[in-house]
């Protein structure tokens, strides 16, 4: 089994008016002896954070490559223990790139969407909003809901002191495909109003990429996925950073 994925980031109209850049980071491997785990990442820079782009950077590279280094050794599914250890990694880089800076662990705070699709079992790692889904059995389900805080506009950080409110869910089976996003466009996938997905957008996507067959990153379909989420019809909608990955197994 391997996987084949499209993603892309792009920076929100209101960043584009402000002169800032964007805040997102994504990230999709595919790791393992035979390539057969998939490991999508998304992280979004808090909009209050002066460094918030650099935390999604960091918190983006640091889960993605220590879930790298555990199925280099194991096909095992990590434990929650081992998560955490991810999840603290990445608070101590940050940590030294504030400390280096001069500057705050707050001010690199950032949210973290990750997927971790093995042959037997599914892993979503969640701190904050966005979201991810995936398809099982023809469905598209939406294991983590979006996490705000308790003011508008608020949710919760890798950077939160004491701990980070980590979300660890386990699907005891494999899935057909995946997809990871920033809260940029979590109102236009997602249905708030009975915590679902919206199949017909998740659809569409997937059965683009299946049809590529193609292993890994498809550069031609990146593209395209950037110029849709950069495109009027999305603009009109969100003026947020957004990110998207849609990952099927071939």
């Amino acid at each position: 089994m391997s996987w084949a994925w499209t993603i892309a980031t792009c920076r929100g109209t209101s960043h584009v008016r402000d002169d800032t850049e964007c805040q997102d980071t994504s990230r999709c491997i595919a790791v393992g002896s035979d390539k057969h785990v998939l490991v999508a990442v998304v992280s979004d820079g808090a909009g209050s954070a002066p460094r918030g782009k650099q935390g999604s950077v960091l918190a983006c590279r640091t889960v993605s490559e220590s879930a790298r280094q555990h199925f280099a050794k194991t096909d095992a599914s990590p434990t929650d223990d081992d998560v955490w250890s991810w999840i603290d990694h990445t608070r101590d880089k940050i940590s030294l790139a504030a400390q280096t800076l001069g500057s705050t662990q707050r001010e690199f705070a950032a949210t973290l969407v990750a997927v971790i699709a093995m042959a037997n079992e599914t892993l979503i790692l969640h701190i904050g909003d966005g979201a991810a889904v995936c398809n099982t059995e023809s469905q598209w389900i939406v294991p983590s809901w979006p996490a705000h805080g308790e003011y508008a506009s608020s949710t919760y950080f890798v950077t939160d002191d004491p701990a980070a409110d980590l979300r660890i869910t386990r699907l005891p089976y494999p899935i057909n495909a995946a997809a990871a996003f920033s809260d940029g466009i979590e109102r236009l996938v997602l249905r708030f109003s009975d915590k679902t997905a919206s199949a017909s957008f998740f659809d569409k996507f997937a059965t683009t990429v299946k049809s590529a067959g193609r292993f890994g990153s498809n550069q031609a379909l990146n593209a395209s996925l950037k110029r849709y989420l950069d495109s009027p019809a999305i603009n009109e909608r969100t003026d947020d950073d957004k990110s998207l990955i849609i990952a099927v197994r071939l």
